[in-house]
């Protein structure tokens, strides 16, 4: 099973290429059913667009973020989306008890696929590998 980070899931929301091309391609080799978002994911993307909408000067911008908005909610009300749940706050205690320096949303991100055993699909290796017993790949560089 594979959790997406949130810049894999920005790559297949947006089908950015030539990123996109590997990623769909190594999926493909799996059901849709091996693969999910985090709860926080979704989280980070509407802190991003409510920052934007709140800086907003001008009605475009205003429609624009709320455009991104309706089309986050409409992907994940598609998406399996794994909750924040005792066992990945279980999971982030711990990695925090122990130091791991890693932003907070990507420590609550790897929290969860460790309660899990899940693999985090993401492009940021840098950080996610300073999480000890983490599973990490990146399925958007070339092979």
């Amino acid at each position: 099973m594979f959790l997406l980070d949130t810049d894999h899931l920005v790559i297949v929301q947006q089908a950015t290429q030539p990123e996109f091309g590997r990623l769909a391609e190594k999926m493909a080799g799996y059901e849709g059913s091996d693969f999910f978002v985090s709860i926080v994911t979704f989280h980070e993307q509407i802190l991003g667009w409510s920052t934007y909408l709140s800086r907003a000067k001008t009605q475009d911008s205003v429609v624009r973020a709320y455009d991104k908005f309706r089309r986050i909610l409409v992907d994940f009300s598609t998406l399996q989306v794994l909750s924040f749940d005792g066992a990945a706050a279980e999971a982030f205690d711990s990695l925090r008890n122990r130091r791991v320096r890693v932003g907070t949303m990507d420590v609550r991100i790897a929290a969860t696929a460790l309660a899990l055993n899940y693999t985090v699909l993401t492009r940021n290796l840098v950080d996610f590998r300073k999480v000890p017993g983490l599973r990490v790949e990146d399925w958007t560089v070339a092979s």
